[in-house]
């Protein structure tokens, strides 16, 4: 028997993303896989708003804490690790639910999407020659081989990457880019919400998690090596709060930081998931929300 479609979970941070996969599971009998990458670090609770054992109410969840805070996450490791659980899920009779506002993500897991290697070697050459020609050099190098890769960026860092996937692979960096294809059958779940309902409640949020020991949370992470992360350290609220444990911002200055970029944030992903037509889109505050996610999904 065929396995049943994917279940996505999409929407905006502070939407209700978790809450609802959860719901879902219930109704479908389901499990959840997380598609935050924030969340896969383990000790990052407070500032990623991770769904805690009280409010998994018995669901199984996957890829939640699973790297420590010095580790970088990968899009290709989770689109594997993603890939495999779900074929776990589906071949013990149940559902897989991914919930997750980190949109490349969702994508590697569910889309068609190839993911080229790196060669160490190769991007030392590159980056050298960056610091010795600049990065106009870098970027006419691209537009000769990859015209359309060459329109698309202009930080030196992506410039480097495409060059490299041009020599590693012969085929310009373009041609990975994802196209809207499901890898296997897939639903996707949106939450629309309420534009100034959410900035509100983001700005709630933040001062909750001010009040329930972020700065604490990350004093521990600092001591655990969470600068090293290249990841983790860049992370909203942490990257904030490691100002005020170095004394050069106050409490209230970084949970005001916090807020306007995790505003920012749900704006850039409200546009990511928008762009997708695949999405049917739900009101977030909508008493009937489950019921009708749950019918989609059947």
């Amino acid at each position: 028997m065929a396995a049943p479609p994917v279940i996505a979970v999409v929407g905006p941070t502070g939407s209700g993303k978790s809450d609802l996969a959860v719901n879902l599971a219930l109704e479908l009998d389901g499990e959840v896989i997380n598609a935050d990458a924030m969340q896969f670090y383990r000790g990052m609770d407070i500032g990623t708003a991770k769904i805690t054992m009280a409010e998994r109410r018995g669901v199984p969840h996957h890829l939640l804490d699973i790297l420590d805070v010095t580790e970088e996450a990968s899009v290709s490791d989770f689109q594997q690790q993603a890939r495999e659980v779900i074929e776990d899920i589906h071949a013990r009779g149940k559902r897989a639910i991914l919930a997750g506002g980190s949109g490349l993500y969702v994508r590697a897991a569910l889309d068609v999407l190839e993911f080229p290697g790196t060669d160490p070697t190769l991007r030392a050459r590159l980056e050298r020659d960056h610091a010795q020609l600049g990065t106009q050099p870098l970027l006419d190098r691209l537009r000769a081989v990859d015209p359309d890769s060459a329109d698309r960026v202009s930080d030196a860092r992506r410039i480097i990457r495409a060059l490299e996937v041009h020599e590693l692979t012969g085929r310009p960096f373009s041609s990975f880019m994802p196209r809207r294809e499901y890898h296997q059958p897939a639903v996707q779940v949106g939450l629309g919400v309420d534009r100034e309902v959410l900035r509100q409640r983001l700005a709630e949020r933040v001062h909750r998690m001010v009040e329930a020991g972020l700065l604490e949370e990350v004093r521990l992470l600092d001591a655990r090596g969470l600068r090293r992360g290249k990841t983790a350290s860049r992370a909203l609220g942490y990257a904030q709060f490691l100002q005020v444990v170095d004394g050069t911002s106050t409490v209230a200055d970084a949970a005001e930081e916090t807020i306007v970029a995790t505003r920012q944030f749900a704006r850039r992903q409200l546009t990511w998931f928008r762009a997708d037509p695949r999405i049917t889109w739900l009101d977030w505050q909508d008493p009937g929300l489950v019921g009708k996610a749950a019918e989609l999904c059947r």
